[in-house]
């Protein structure tokens, strides 16, 4: 079963997390210095903020629980004709997972993606919080 997947970039990590634990009658399961991840069953959401990128919806996006979910997905998206990117084991918001990235007609990043590992640090380069948002890559052009 796949999970839905919203990150939010918030202003103040602490207020963020005050809300949104209140907002879900609970604490985030993953917490670290300029992130915090919820991994909710009621609703069953990956929801997760920080401080990296401008305020705002960072990106959307659809966790699937096993490799053959995340081909499948990929395969869909291929099938109607929309190019992605693919990561491969790379490290992103304390996880170690496989990736496939494409973009909607409004512009908006969507990653899928299966979680491998935790990871020690935010992303492989490990930029300064509120350098980098989330790692979505640079898409060349929309839809």
């Amino acid at each position: 079963m796949s999970r839905f997947h919203v990150h939010v970039a918030v202003p103040e990590l602490d207020a963020g997390i005050r809300f949104y634990s209140a907002l879900f009658g609970a604490g985030p399961a993953v917490h670290k210095q300029d992130y915090a991840k919820w991994e909710l069953e009621d609703p069953k959401v990956n929801f997760a903020i920080s401080t990296r990128g401008a305020a705002g919806l960072d990106h959307l996006g659809v966790q699937a629980e096993s490799d053959e979910e995340l081909a499948a997905l990929r395969q869909r998206l291929d099938a109607a004709g929309l190019a992605g990117v693919a990561q491969e084991a790379t490290t992103c918001c304390y996880a170690r997972s496989d990736k496939y990235w494409v973009q909607d007609s409004a512009g908006l990043a969507w990653e899928t993606f299966h979680t491998l590992d935790s990871a020690p640090t935010f992303n492989e380069a490990e930029e300064p919080a509120g350098e980098a948002a989330c790692c979505a890559p640079a898409f060349s052009g929309c839809c």
